[in-house]
């Protein structure tokens, strides 16, 4: 349940837009939490990371609640990818240290990968949503 709901958190952090139209007071929340995005969405990626590698580790769970399984496979997928599109600014920064021209680089894929933030923070929610409903549902 927990995991469900910091996808949720994750996913509102990464579709800021669509909060501000239904709730126009959330601009201060977000203004504080916008200097750490970078560093929020580094370590979220990690988490998704090893989520991803949890559930590869632990196929015998597909076997008896493949459903449970297959609800928290996807939930790191996402958040994974979330992660890394918030933290893409920090992984470009340290990254480009030691490679000056990977700056220009990063930034042509930054401007590739925006478009996706939005519709992926959507599914992020809706994916955080389920997460909480399987885990009273499907527990193993």
């Amino acid at each position: 349940m927990i995991y469900g709901i910091s996808l949720i958190l994750l996913s509102i952090i990464a579709v800021p837009s669509l909060i501000l139209s239904k709730k126009p007071n959330a601009q201060e929340l977000l203004d504080k939490v916008a200097p750490y995005q970078g560093w929020i969405g580094l370590v979220f990626s990690i988490f998704g990371i090893w989520g991803i590698i949890s559930s590869l580790l632990s196929l015998e769970v597909l076997s008896s609640a493949p459903i449970w399984w297959i609800t928290l496979f996807a939930g790191s997928i996402v958040e994974a990818t979330l992660g890394f599109l918030l933290g893409f600014p920090v992984i470009s920064k340290i990254l480009s240290k030691n490679a000056p021209d990977y700056q220009q680089k990063s930034l042509k894929i930054r401007e590739k990968l925006v478009p996706l933030q939005g519709k992926l923070g959507i599914l992020g929610v809706i994916s955080g949503i389920w997460i909480i409903t399987a885990s009273f549902l499907f527990t193993v």
